[in-house]
């Protein structure tokens, strides 16, 4: 099933529906009672198997059209949202940055959380090296703790789109990389949440970036360092992963700063990550307002 955050009234929060093809239907339509993904998987896979149900009886003509809908971020209020670092070995290279020594881990900010076709605003007076990555998001689906490589992909709830951009001067300055990609919009994430079983092998995905209509990035998720079964593995060594935590599991090759001339995000540019049988994700880059601009 594909699910997604939909703001069907402007003075009302995003409503979470289900998405088929180009018609959607809220799942409160369906007999739930689930206004946001992360209620859905807090209900636990009884409450999805009643919404999948549902949704295969419901008539098409009760189904709605796509078109001209406005999308909000794909996952709301998610426990943390865990970003993995230096994940391909292409990345990795042109940063200069060494990853041999264990996942690099880090959070995003909630403010950061952004929606397909939204705006990400460009802090020009504070970055002008703002830089786009494609990477396959995880939503977890329930407590995960020591899990083993073999049986962690069963604690995945579903898999999305993610731009992870990032402020390049904020990050080398820096020993931590929460704040350089934690800037209101930062992360651009959806349009829609897939879950698991349409996804069987999550390190078989094409993964595309478009910056103005040049392809910037062309890679595999096959290409990762540590698989999302891996990682999902090491990271519940330390500590339990919550339902609905959402790992953004790295970059491949291609990144602007590594480009010559570099080719960073600024206001105007309009940037687009697919992921193969996930989704399209596209994000308008706008100029932040600063006080006294």
């Amino acid at each position: 099933m594909r699910f997604a955050h939909l703001i069907l009234d402007p003075a009302s929060a995003p409503e979470l529906v289900v998405v088929q093809e180009e018609r959607f239907v809220p799942v409160r339509a369906l007999g739930g009672d689930a206004a946001t993904l992360q209620q859905l998987i807090a209900a636990g896979p009884e409450a999805l198997d009643a919404v999948r149900s549902a949704a295969a009886q419901l008539p098409n003509e009760q189904w709605q059209e796509l078109a001209g809908v406005t999308y909000g971020p794909a996952v709301i209020m998610p426990p943390i949202v865990l970003a993995v670092g230096l994940n391909y070995d292409e990345h990795a290279s042109e940063l200069s940055l060494d990853n041999d020594s264990g996942p690099v881990l880090f959070s995003l900010f909630p403010n950061s959380l952004g929606a397909h076709e939204g705006e990400v605003p460009i802090p020009v007076e504070i970055s002008e090296e703002v830089d786009y990555e494609g990477e396959l998001g995880v939503i977890i689906g329930r407590p995960a703790k020591n899990v083993t490589p073999e049986e962690a992909l069963d604690y995945v709830f579903g898999y999305t789109t993610i731009n992870d951009i990032t402020a390049r001067n904020i990050q080398f300055q820096e020993p931590q990389w929460s704040r350089c990609k934690s800037f209101d919009g930062f992360t651009p994430i959806g349009p829609v949440v897939v879950t698991a079983d349409e996804i069987p092998d999550p390190q078989a995905l094409a993964i595309t970036t478009d910056v103005d209509g040049l392809r910037v990035q062309d890679s595999t998720t096959e290409f990762m360092v540590r698989t999302v079964a891996q990682l999902i593995s090491s990271i519940s060594q330390s500590l339990t992963l919550l339902p609905g935590t959402v790992i953004s599991t790295g970059s491949p090759g291609g990144a602007g700063r590594s480009r010559k001339p570099p080719l960073y995000l600024k206001p105007g540019t309009e940037v687009t990550v697919t992921i193969e049988n996930v989704g399209t994700l596209t994000s308008h880059c706008v100029r932040a307002e600063m006080p006294g601009h």
